[in-house]
């Protein structure tokens, strides 16, 4: 018998831990779309709101909720971003899956748009910071919303068969996160991150802590065995940057186009995020300095 809520908790929101009884049990979440939409559309956007989202290059901006402060998480993107990605390839009522959920943005999104979501990280602080934001949320939908504290390898250990409409994340970047941060970016900005290792954890099951051989090769398992769970022409997005390394630029969005390419999955399209708005005002080759902003892509990738 699920346990009963507390007073004030939304009844929509089930936070999964090691000691919970749902622990690498099957979840109960629905999966099939509550809308009106006719079964060929691929989304409950209008024709005009479709066009607009056919750009090669996208561009946000963050609101009052996103998470900005890198003390409570190293990388977040915004909830902007996140609302594109799922009203594109996503119905209402449909299931979204965020294998490395981290500061929550997935479900905080799909609870905005009434999907059902269910997030999975390592790190308790992570899960307890999903359930803060969600508390803050929509009362007004049915949708649920699940944050489960254990490693992405055991998703299919919570999921149904052909039940994930959406994989959608933003996954560890290897361990280019994982040292001192020295760059420019760092030196100009009035804050305390320079010198600062700006990484999720150091549990060796992170795959924040890996080198980019082992991190593809760990991504490559996680994904192919995410594959069974998807529906029949379910989507895949992952957000990826590339990064700098000993002077080297480390591709990371081709690791895993390569390796995902091996697993099943099919490269459809790549989307760039351009950031020159939200990284000191730069433009994307480095003017009027001599900084060049991170260069961040969306993979969408069917299986």
């Amino acid at each position: 018998m699920p346990p009963r809520k507390k007073k004030g908790e939304k009844k929509n929101i089930l936070i999964v831990k090691e000691e919970s009884s749902e622990y690498r049990t099957k979840l109960q979440i629905d999966c099939n779309r509550t809308c009106d939409c006719g079964p060929t559309h691929i989304n409950c956007l209008t024709a005009k709101e479709w066009l607009k989202s056919q750009l090669g290059v996208w561009k946000f901006t963050y609101e009052k909720r996103d998470v900005r402060d890198k003390k409570v998480h190293p990388a977040t993107f915004p909830i902007s971003l996140s609302k594109k990605v799922m009203e594109l390839f996503t119905h209402k009522g449909e299931l979204v899956v965020d294998p490395f959920v981290g500061s929550g943005t997935t479900l905080v999104t799909a609870n905005d748009l009434d999907r059902n979501a269910i997030g999975f990280d390592l790190c308790r602080p992570y899960i307890e910071l999903c359930k803060s934001r969600l508390q803050q949320g929509s009362l007004f939908n049915s949708s649920q919303q699940i944050a489960v504290e254990d490693n992405s390898r055991n998703i299919s250990k919570y999921i149904k068969k052909e039940s994930i409409s959406l994989l959608w994340t933003s996954p560890p970047y290897a361990n280019l996160l994982n040292r001192k941060r020295t760059n420019k970016s760092r030196r100009d900005r009035k804050n305390d991150q320079l010198g600062k290792v700006e990484q999720y954890s150091q549990d060796p099951n992170d795959l924040g802590t890996m080198a980019l051989e082992e991190y593809s090769k760990a991504m490559g398992d996680i994904y192919e065995d995410l594959l069974p769970l998807l529906k029949p022409k379910a989507h895949c997005v992952i957000n990826i940057p590339d990064m700098w390394w000993e002077n080297q630029r480390i591709t990371l969005h081709v690791s895993l186009i390569d390796e995902l390419r091996k697993r099943g999955y099919e490269l459809r399209n790549v989307i760039i995020w351009d950031r020159t708005n939200i990284v000191n005002r730069i433009d994307i080759f480095g003017w009027p300095s001599n900084y060049i902003t991170m260069g961040y892509f969306l993979k969408i990738c069917l299986n």
